[in-house]
């Protein structure tokens, strides 16, 4: 497995350089990195590192979260307000709806069939979407109208929302039934990831102000606070509804907000690491992407995705009615909301492992999904980054 871990990060490495050399985005060349070496290509990976690959990829979302949060200010989201909630939630409530619907006329399946897919390749990717949020707010492009902020807040909790729908549709084709006291999982996954994460950076910060560390420990006891949040959403997700990520992000915006100090050199250490950790992110990634089952999915997959990201922004542009933003910066928040990877390389393969037989055609379209929506969002996001967004006064 020792080589496995050089290929991921030379390999990476390298189409990473190659790509910011083609002026593309450095995410592509990984995830490609990832494809060409993974299990359905050239298949020089470990299978003990396939096997770890979803462990992985979550350690290193862990970072880039507690990052977010130690560069969030509570301020900013409040002057966000309403839009960020209705971010949350409409743009995935539109491209699932328009999916259920269209889904039957394109393929054989049948209304809960398209409802599961909905609910597979609804939601936007934190991997691809929070560290170019990261990016602009360090560059103070658009901090102003708090852009990045609003993106960030609106599509951790989208992903909660979707992950959700996903577990009551697949109860509901399970012969389990629907069940609305389900939905009422999103409000206290949010809630309760919040206020337990924030309770926790409180904590933390009160520690740091009695305790000086050195900056590499300080690291270390932020960093086992966060994997052990996600171990208190195993544990306790089947009794109370918790968004493990939610809460890691809440711990870092606690300490941010109450430990300015000590906030700032855990932010330049996690920048550091986050070099590192995107690398294993998107290589694995990218090594999940079955090219095989894509050449498959046929026409009709992509025009679906294409179609329903169309209405995904729309969804966008009506939950920015009646604010300050201008027409460019609208634009930006809309393509901001087109990335999908992780989710989608996560759990596209979980209706065909459940037996259903709509389980094949989910995972084509979830690969479609992440190799179309992929790139397309991260190139839009970096080709319209500083035409669109005001850079803030330092």
């Amino acid at each position: 497995m020792v080589e496995s871990v050089a290929y991921i990060l030379l390999i990476g490495s390298l189409f990473s350089f190659l790509f910011k050399k083609m002026h593309l985005p450095k995410l592509l060349g990984m995830i490609f990195a990832g494809i060409l070496i993974g299990p359905y290509f050239l298949n020089i990976l470990d299978t003990n590192m396939l096997a770890i690959s979803s462990d992985l990829r979550q350690m290193a979302l862990i970072i880039i979260l507690t990052r977010a949060g130690l560069s969030l200010d509570l301020s900013d989201l409040k002057k966000v307000g309403r839009p960020a909630i209705l971010m949350c939630f409409l743009p995935a409530c539109f491209e699932m709806m328009t999916t259920i619907f269209i889904a039957p006329l394109l393929f054989d399946i049948s209304y809960l069939d398209a409802a599961i897919l909905a609910s597979v390749i609804a939601a936007v990717s934190p991997a691809v979407v929070v560290p170019k949020m990261i990016e602009l707010m360090d560059k103070k492009l658009g901090t102003r109208q708090a852009i990045p902020q609003l993106i960030l807040a609106g599509a951790s909790v989208d992903d909660v929302f979707v992950i959700v729908m996903f577990s009551c549709f697949t109860s509901l084709a399970s012969g389990n039934g629907f069940s609305f006291t389900s939905l009422l999982q999103v409000p206290f996954s949010i809630l309760n990831g919040i206020l337990i994460g924030y309770l926790l950076g409180y904590i933390i910060s009160l520690f740091f102000n009695k305790v000086k560390m050195d900056s590499i420990s300080s690291f270390i006891f932020v960093l086992s606070f966060s994997f052990l949040l996600m171990k208190l959403e195993a544990i306790i997700k089947p009794f109370i509804p918790f968004s493990g990520y939610l809460s890691i992000m809440a711990l870092g915006l606690a300490i941010h907000r109450n430990c300015k100090e000590e906030s700032q050199s855990l932010n330049s250490i996690y920048s550091k690491c986050w070099m590192i950790a995107q690398i294993f992110l998107f290589v694995l990634v990218g090594a999940s992407v079955n090219i095989k089952v894509a050449f498959h999915a046929g026409i009709n997959s992509i025009l679906l995705i294409l179609f329903v990201l169309l209405i995904r922004i729309i969804g966008v542009f009506c939950c920015l009615i009646k604010t300050s933003l201008n027409r460019k910066e609208r634009f930006f928040i809309a393509i901001s909301y087109i990335p999908k990877a992780t989710v989608q390389a996560a759990m596209g393969g979980i209706p065909l492992a459940m037996g259903f037989s709509c389980g094949e055609l989910i995972l084509a379209i979830s690969v479609i999904s992440i190799l179309i929506s992929a790139p397309v969002g991260a190139i839009l996001m970096d080709v319209f980054d500083k035409i669109c967004l005001i850079q803030e006064n330092v």
